[in-house]
C-alpha cells in the first residue's frame, strides 16, 4: 500500500466504522465486532505508517487548496508517527473496555457512543499527520466538538454543566488566542508549514516572539496549562472509557503534541533559546506541575485527583519541551507515551471499581486489593508511573527530563521534577496502602466483566515493557532534537 493511502486510511477507516456502526445499531454483537475490528485495522494503518517513515519515504499527502499557500495536508514527522501509533494502539483496549462497560452500565445510545469515538479518533489522526498549523488547527477543533456528545452523554444536568465548561474554555483558548497566534504567524512568515529548524527566525523581535509564545502555550488549552485547565476537572462528568482514552490520550496529548509541535517547527529550539520570555514560560509549566499535584492533595474523588494528576502531568511534558535542552526534549516525547500508558490504566481501574463495587471515592477503597487484585495491581502500576518509580515507564520519561535539566543547568526544572515527584507519592501511596493493608468493607464482590479487566491488564503490561523495551520510542523522540531516528 503507497504511503498516501495508508495516511488516508488512517484518517477515514474510524469514519467508515462509525458509519458501520450507526447501520448496525440494532444487532449490538455485530455492533461491538465492527468496533473492535475498526479499532484493529486503525492500528495497523498506523503501526504501518510508522514503518514507512523509518524506511525513509517521503509521506506527504495535499488535500485541498483553500487560499494560496493555505493548504490542508499531511506530512509525517516523528513525533506525529509516534502520536498516531499511540492513540490508535490504545483505542483496541479502550473499545474492549467501552464495550464492557457499557454494557454492565447497561447505558443508553451505545452506538451514538461508539460513533462520535469513532470520529474523535479520525479527528486524532488528522492533527497527528498535519504538516502546517492549519491542518492541525482544523482537526483540533473537530476534535473538540466530537468529544462534547462524548462528555454530556449521560445527559443529566451535571454532564450538561461539565460539557459548557469544557466545550467554553477549550473554544475561547482556541479561537481567541490559538487562532489570532496562527494569523500573526501567517504575517510575519508567510507560511504555517512546520519545518525543520522553524519559521520565525529573523523575522519576529524576541520581545515579540514572547508574546507569540505565550498566545501559543495559552491558545492550546488542551494542555491545560493553568489558567487554562478548568474544562479537565470538568470533563470528569463523562463515562470512565471517555476519561480513559480521551483525557488520558487523545484530547490532552493533542495540546502538549501541538505545543511540541509549534516549538520544534514554528519557532525552532536554536531561536526561541534567545527569547527572553521562553524563561517565563518555563516558570508558569512548572508551577501548574506543583499546583495540580497539591489540588490533587486534597481530592477524594477518585477521577477528580487523576484529573489534576493529569493537568500536572501535562506540564511535565511542556516544561521539559520549553527547556530547549535536548535530553529534556527527548523526554517531553517519551512522557507523552509513558503518561498515556500509566493514566489510561489508572482511569480504567477507576471505571472497573465503579462497576463492580460502586464506589468512586477514595475513602471507600479499604482493602480492595483483595477483592479485586487485578485492577488494583494494574492501578498500582499506573500509580509508580506517576510518581516515576521502576520498572514503570514514568522512570524513563523523567529520568531523561531530569538529564537534560542537568545537562542545561536548569535547578528549577529539577527543583519542580523533585518536589512534584514527592507529591506524587503523597496522593498516589496511600490509594494502594488503603486498598492493599486494610480489612475490607461492605458486601463482598469480585472483579469488573472480563472485557476490562482484559484492557486494564494490557494497559498496565504496556507501561512495564516500555521501562525495558523503550529503545524504539526513544530513536523517534530523539530525531526530534536532530539526531538520526
Amino acid at each position: 500500500m503507497s504511503p498516501q493511502l495508508l495516511m488516508l486510511s488512517c484518517l477515514c477507516l474510524p469514519l467508515v466504522g462509525g458509519g458501520m456502526l450507526l447501520l448496525a445499531h440494532r444487532r449490538p454483537r455485530l455492533r461491538e465486532l465492527i468496533l473492535v475490528l475498526t479499532a484493529a485495522l486503525s492500528f495497523t494503518s498506523a503501526l504501518a505508517l510508522l514503518l514507512q517513515f523509518r524506511e525513509g519515504n517521503l509521506l506527504r499527502l495535499d488535500l485541498l487548496t483553500l487560499l494560496p499557500g493555505l493548504d490542508l495536508m499531511f506530512e509525517i514527522e516523528p513525533l506525529g508517527a509516534l502520536f498516531a501509533v499511540l492513540a490508535s494502539g490504545l483505542w483496541l483496549p479502550t473499545s474492549l473496555y467501552a464495550i464492557g462497560y457499557l454494557r454492565a452500565r447497561k447505558e443508553e445510545h451505545q452506538t451514538r457512543f461508539h460513533f462520535w469515538f469513532c470520529v474523535a479518533i479520525s479527528a486524532t489522526m488528522g492533527i497527528a499527520m498535519a504538516g502546517n498549523l492549519l491542518t492541525l488547527f482544523v482537526f483540533y477543533e473537530v476534535l473538540t466538538l466530537s468529544t462534547y456528545p462524548l462528555v454530556t452523554h449521560i445527559g443529566n444536568r451535571g454532564a450538561v454543566r461539565g460539557g459548557r465548561v469544557y466545550l467554553g474554555v477549550l473554544l475561547a483558548t482556541s479561537i481567541g488566542l490559538l487562532l489570532p497566534a496562527m494569523l500573526w504567524t501567517l504575517h510575519v512568515a508567510g507560511t504555517l508549514q512546520f519545518t525543520a529548524g522553524g519559521i520565525l527566525e529573523g523575522k519576529l523581535a524576541p520581545a515579540l516572539a514572547g508574546l507569540l509564545l505565550l498566545m501559543f502555550v495559552l491558545g492550546v488549552g488542551k494542555a491545560a496549562v493553568m489558567p487554562m485547565h478548568r474544562w479537565l476537572p470538568a470533563a470528569m462528568v463523562a463515562p470512565t472509557p471517555v476519561s480513559a482514552l480521551l483525557h488520558a490520550v487523545a484530547v490532552v496529548k493533542a495540546g502538549v503534541f501541538t505545543i511540541t509541535k509549534v516549538v520544534v517547527y514554528i519557532f525552532g529550539t536554536g531561536f526561541l533559546g534567545t527569547v527572553p520570555a521562553q524563561r517565563y514560560l518555563v516558570y508558569l509549566a512548572g508551577f501548574t506541575v506543583i499546583a495540580a499535584s497539591v489540588v490533587a492533595l486534597r481530592q477524594d474523588n477518585i477521577k477528580r485527583l487523576l484529573a489534576y494528576s493529569t493537568i500536572s502531568q501535562l506540564s511535565y511534558i511542556v516544561m521539559a519541551t520549553l527547556a530547549l535542552a535536548p535530553l529534556a526534549l527527548t523526554g517531553a516525547g517519551l512522557h507523552m507515551v509513558a503518561h498515556a500508558f500509566g493514566k489510561i490504566t489508572l482511569f480504567f481501574a477507576a471505571g472497573a471499581i465503579y462497576v463492580a463495587a460502586h464506589r468512586t471515592q477514595v475513602s471507600e477503597l479499604d482493602g480492595m486489593g483483595r477483592r479485586m487484585p487485578w485492577t488494583m495491581a494494574a492501578f498500582a502500576i499506573g500509580a509508580l508511573t506517576m510518581i516515576g518509580v521502576p520498572p514503570s515507564a514514568g522512570f524513563v520519561s523523567k529520568w531523561f527530563i531530569i538529564a537534560g535539566a542537568y545537562q542545561a543547568d536548569l535547578y528549577f526544572v529539577l527543583a519542580v521534577i523533585v518536589l512534584s515527584t514527592a507529591l506524587n507519592a503523597f496522593y498516589m501511596l496511600p490509594i494502594l496502602h488503603r486498598a492493599f493493608f486494610r480489612a475490607p468493607e461492605g458486601r463482598a464482590h469480585g472483579e469488573a466483566p472480563w472485557p476490562m479487566r482484559v484492557a486494564l491488564v494490557s494497559t498496565a503490561a504496556a507501561s512495564v515493557l516500555m521501562f525495558f523495551f523503550h529503545a524504539p520510542i526513544l530513536a523517534l523522540t530523539r530525531s526530534l532534537t536532530g539526531a538520526a531516528p
